[in-house]
């Protein structure tokens, strides 16, 4: 059997999503299973170049899965003929510089979101590997997660009759460095390195609900800045200066009204860090990262609103469990395969860099709906 070796050059793999999700679970993780098979019967192996600032941490983390090719220099990584795409998971302030320039050295590019801080950047990255003919894709890995994947099944079964709303609540509480360590960096709670959850969220949640359910129509936001200080990795005190907290309304198509809520200052009483529920004519379902459960119309009681007496009824049980139906991988993972596939043999792949420059559109309205305190509209972005 003929294998192709394709060389990814992996810039920001020793924060905690490059690694854990994109070089752990995804790329190595294809090396594991024994590559990549494509349908003309070539395994494809990916070959990961690591790239970072700091030689000591790269090093460590090559010698812990025996991998030798790392680098701190990006330029000399970009320039090898072996290498065919670049892979971005770095802080979104520093990701449309090395974006440029993995274009220009002409290769393809896959990258985490957000694409970049602003709309115009975005769209000018996308316009820009269009036009040196490489391929490009964003990271949009919620639509990949077990239970939203059984969400969309419902939506295209045409389970909920006429979709009335979504409420989505995302989160959970973030510690804030002095007692115990973040469990996130400290960058996102600086809005002049690229942080906040508006921009970190709202692009996620353009595209589940672009996906899913409908599209975009109008956006109003309120977002919050709950803790004003914060504990670096450094044990030093520093301000926030970005959102730690976000409370959107979406107007969709159809009339859908749809309510989410995104924060890193609140404790979890939920089954999922992250559900969603839809409520239709016909039924309603609610969806976290795996499980997802369902009530029919015709299955659905008929409560009475009585303070004076306890509840008796117990909700939950009430609602029926979606089976898988289908093995599940990472998320990430496969859309990792799937993007392997676009470069290698022309796959289709429908997130490339304008799916991810809506993201980032409806971020920025988010914070300017925020800033202005008004419903803004959607416009649509062309190419």
């Amino acid at each position: 059997m003929a294998r192709r070796s394709l060389g990814i050059v992996m810039n920001g793999v020793t924060g905690r999503m490059g690694y854990r999700q994109h070089l752990l679970r995804s790329i190595l993780a294809i090396r594991d299973q024994g590559g990549l098979r494509l349908a003309d019967g070539t395994t494809l192996w990916p070959e990961p170049v690591l790239v970072g600032r700091n030689a000591d941490k790269l090093r460590a983390l090559a010698d812990r899965h025996g991998l030798t090719e790392w680098t701190t220099d990006l330029n000399a990584a970009l320039e090898r003929s072996d290498v065919e795409i670049y892979f971005d998971a770095q802080v979104t302030s520093a990701r449309a510089a090395a974006i440029r320039a993995a274009v220009a050295a002409g290769k393809h590019v896959y990258t985490e979101k957000p694409l970049a801080e602003d709309t115009g950047e975005a769209m000018a990255l996308a316009r820009l590997a269009d036009e040196a003919g490489v391929r490009h894709g964003v990271v949009q890995d919620k639509l990949f997660l077990p239970g939203l994947r059984k969400l969309k099944r419902l939506v295209d079964g045409g389970f909920f009759g006429r979709i009335l709303s979504v409420r989505g609540e995302f989160g959970y509480w973030v510690f804030e460095g002095d007692w115990q360590e973040a469990q996130r960096p400290s960058w996102n709670y600086r809005a002049e390195d690229g942080g906040g959850i508006i921009l970190d969220m709202f692009a996620h949640w353009r595209y589940v609900l672009e996906d899913i359910i409908a599209p975009v129509r109008s956006v109003q936001c309120l977002g919050a800045t709950h803790i004003p200080e914060r504990v670096d990795e450094d044990g030093k005190p520093y301000a926030c200066t970005a959102d730690d907290a976000a409370y959107g309304i979406f107007e969709l198509d159809g009339g859908i009204v749809a309510q989410i809520n995104s924060s890193w200052t609140t404790r979890v009483f939920r089954d999922e860090l992250v559900e969603f529920q839809v409520d239709g004519t016909e039924g309603s379902a609610v969806a976290g990262l795996r499980r997802c459960r369902v009530q029919h119309r015709s299955m659905t009681p008929k409560p009475v609103w009585n303070p004076d007496l306890p509840a008796t009824e117990k909700f939950r049980e009430q609602w029926q469990e979606i089976p898988d139906n289908e093995e599940f991988d990472n998320g990430f993972k496969v859309q990792w395969e799937m993007f392997l596939r676009h470069v290698a043999e022309d796959a289709e792949f429908s997130w490339d860099f304008y799916a991810g420059a809506r993201g980032v559109q409806l971020a920025e309205l988010g914070l300017r709906a925020w800033r202005e305190g008004r419903r803004i509209e959607v416009p649509e972005l062309g190419r």
